[in-house]
């Protein structure tokens, strides 16, 4: 090669690495905001993260009080998505998910139908409990997950880039829990199981001062952030 062409070769290289650089810091920037609020779960954290900037669903798996549900608010937040939640219950419908149209009347006594976006028109879709819905109701995910978009009415509706679902899962062997379509579970790029931290963890846990909230205007609150008792923390890190 010429040493234009190679010159050119080494300023693309260098632009990659730097690039490369620039996105790993990123990263670990988002890894350390996330870690800040959900403690002792760097591998679920870790995994979450992977699915997210691979374009992909994620299935969270585990029992209640791991904070699940936390973790999907908090990534949200870092990553400055519009993110909203929905809290799946054996009478919910899909309507209540995708959204529905209505009849509306004009002044000239005119009637049309008018399409109301359900939440999962959000950057970030939180399913919480995905499993405590039926079939009927899971599936309504099947075509946003897959395609971008849905369709209601005959009408297609493309739903916002980036669209992701992190829907939490509990247990099969708990009470009021249906199993997920085999179709349905193919849409999830990865399953993410969380499990419980173990004891020295939950023992760092409870010696961890909480993190002080930022006030709208850039200040910390005044007021102190007592730690969790002696005899609490004991208890709890020996469970």
């Amino acid at each position: 090669m010429s040493p234009t062409q190679d010159a050119a070769v080494t300023d693309f290289e260098g632009g990659v690495a730097r690039s490369a650089e620039a996105a790993m810091e990123r990263i670990a920037a988002a890894k350390s905001a996330i870690g800040a609020v959900i403690f002792g779960q760097q591998q679920v954290i870790e995994q979450t993260l992977a699915t997210l900037l691979a374009g992909g669903h994620g299935l969270l798996i585990g029992v209640p009080g791991l904070a699940k549900t936390k973790l999907v608010e908090t990534l949200g937040v870092v990553f400055g998505l519009n993110s909203l939640r929905v809290q799946f219950t054996p009478d919910l419908m899909p309507s209540d998910i995708l959204g529905s149209e209505v009849m509306e009347e004009g002044a000239d006594r005119s009637r049309m139908f008018r399409f109301i976006k359900g939440p999962i028109f959000a950057q970030l879709l939180m399913a919480d409990e995905i499993n405590r819905a039926s079939p009927r109701t899971q599936s309504a995910l099947l075509q946003a997950m897959q395609e971008n978009h849905i369709t209601v009415a005959g009408q297609r509706h493309d739903l916002p880039r980036p669209f992701h679902v992190l829907a939490t899962q509990n247990p099969l062997e708990q009470e009021g829990a249906y199993p997920l379509p085999e179709a349905q579970l193919d849409r999830f790029l990865r399953q993410i199981d969380v499990g419980g931290p173990g004891p020295a963890r939950r023992r760092r846990g409870c010696w961890r001062p909480a993190p002080e909230p930022w006030l709208t205007d850039g200040s910390r609150p005044r007021r102190t952030i007592s730690r969790r008792s002696p005899s609490r923390c004991s208890s709890i890190a020996w469970r």
